[in-house]
């Protein structure tokens, strides 16, 4: 049987598969997603939104607009049942957007349908051979691919992480929950409720009816069935009222793991493949779109033999932190959620800092994702930070950071003279003479002082900031776009289109 080569081969259609193949494919890269599913058909609805960080990468990309006009924005962003109002965060998003995760895949897939990405559907990975010029890999119909890369975007019980050896470590679920949308016989009584344990029946905004309830006993690998769900609702109600045709049910727990090390060569993981954790707060699917916007230009770059392999171990500094920090905060709401004296005392404590205005901004930074800091050293405030997406004027047009993002390549914005040292770089980094009003503001900081020049990575976060001078300019180029080129001629052009 012929073998198909790709350079880059994803392991997983959903949220994070997807956005990871729209990142290599708008850097030229030749990728394909294997996918088990056979169709379009998009089962339950998980995720519930995006935080204001995820919309924000969307609109780096041009692509915010088709997700905000599918949903509603409201300020869902929240901590230990509390609702945490990120309305004066400096953001040009300053909420977050309410959208099941079958209208977030759709959008997805549609951009990467867009894009030309090959998406094999109706087989599943079964095993892979790693050597050092690359990857073959096994499907369970008997077709062989050959890749330079492999990426596990394929959830929590990952079957790329487990053929790699990679462990994870974490801890087992305490409690586990049925979440399905159904219909009733009977008319059931709608809203939420925390006594004796979690439930609740609500409609959705397209109409249908879905249930959640908080299971007596911790189920773990058993699919539930109808008969779960019903005994579980006359237990707590009295009575089932005739729940019958699930469109869809599924079971999840707080089980709280992460994966060792999100690399093992040529094979990386991302979104539930690397970490999971209890849904509070709706942080998991958005942890996955920014693993996938992290690791997708840095793959890139090393698949075009632009920058040594090295540089993917950076996707692992940097998003292994988050996702812990994540895994921390998910469990800490799970224990304020007990409804024992001792559980409910330190829930009171928490919401009386949450109520403050630092611990509000603290804990909203860390829910919305828009404090997100990567460690680049000692520097300006800016330095790993996501760069605000300020107006600018570029050759006297009017534009913002995020419109010059839109191509995924690095970014050099000048307000003065530019570093002669650029010119080595121009064929890999965008540079642009500009101005801007500001203000230089960042989520829970606050004001910055203004700099005189910004390097910018694809993902948007800042790699090195200039203050009256160009020190560490040439070492941030080359760390993270590679060695230098042959030097331009002094005449060249740079880019200023907005």
């Amino acid at each position: 049987m012929p073998v198909t080569h790709h350079a880059v081969v994803i392991a997983g259609a959903g949220p994070t598969g997807l956005m990871l193949a729209a990142e290599l494919k708008l850097a030229g890269i030749d990728v394909a997603i294997v996918e088990r599913r056979t169709g379009r058909e998009l089962v339950g609805t998980r995720a519930r939104g995006l935080n204001a960080r995820s919309i924000e990468l969307l609109d780096q990309r041009g692509m915010a607009g088709r997700f905000l006009a599918a949903g509603y924005t409201a300020q869902v962003h929240g901590f230990a049942h509390t609702r945490l109002d990120i309305s004066d965060f400096p953001t040009r998003h300053p909420y977050g957007l309410a959208l099941v995760q079958n209208h977030i895949e759709r959008l997805l897939l549609e951009w990467c349908e867009d894009l030309g990405v090959a998406i094999l559907r109706g087989v599943e990975l079964t095993a892979f051979t790693q050597a050092e010029t690359g990857i073959d890999i096994s499907l369970a119909d008997g077709t062989m691919l050959r890749t330079g890369y492999l990426v596990g975007c394929d959830g929590g019980r990952s079957t790329v992480r487990k053929l790699a050896g990679i462990g994870f470590p974490g801890s087992n679920p305490t409690i586990s929950n049925l979440l399905g949308e159904v219909e009733f016989t009977a008319q059931p009584p709608f809203g939420m409720r925390q006594s004796p344990r979690l439930h609740g029946i609500n409609r959705t905004p397209e109409g249908q009816i879905q249930v959640i309830v908080t299971e007596r006993e911790v189920s773990l690998d058993r699919e539930p069935s109808l008969a779960d769900l019903s005994a579980e609702l006359t237990d707590l109600y009295g009575s089932d009222f005739g729940v019958h045709s699930p469109t869809w049910l599924f079971r999840f727990n707080d089980a709280s793991r992460q994966a060792e090390r999100y690399r093992a060569g040529r094979v990386l993981l991302a979104g539930d493949a690397a970490h999971i954790h209890y849904p509070a707060g709706g942080q998991g699917l958005n942890l996955g779109l920014q693993d996938a916007v992290n690791l997708g230009w840095k793959l890139a770059q090393v698949v075009r033999g632009q920058s040594p392999d090295t540089l993917l171990d950076t996707y692992h500094a940097e998003r292994h932190p988050v996702a812990a920090r994540v895994l921390r905060n998910t469990m800490a709401n799970v224990a304020l959620a007990r409804q024992d004296d001792r559980s409910q005392a330190a829930a009171a404590v928490v919401a009386e800092l949450l109520a403050t205005d630092a611990g509000r901004k603290l804990m909203a930074g860390q829910m919305s994702g828009l404090d997100i800091h990567y460690d680049l050293g000692p520097g300006h405030p800016l330095l790993g930070r996501r760069m605000p997406d300020l107006d600018l004027l570029v050759a006297g047009r009017p534009t913002s950071v995020f419109a010059l993002l839109h191509d995924a390549r690095p970014l050099l914005l000048n307000f003065g003279p530019a570093p002669a040292a650029a010119r080595a770089w121009t064929g890999r980094v965008r540079v642009a003479e500009a101005e801007t009003p500001g203000p230089w503001e960042l989520p829970v900081i606050g004001p910055v002082p203004a700099p005189t020049a910004v390097l910018i990575r694809p993902d948007g976060h800042v790699a090195w900031v200039g203050e009256a001078a160009t020190v560490g300019f040439e070492e941030a180029l080359s760390t993270w776009f590679g060695a230098p080129e042959e030097t331009k001629p002094a005449n060249r052009q740079t880019e200023d289109d907005p």
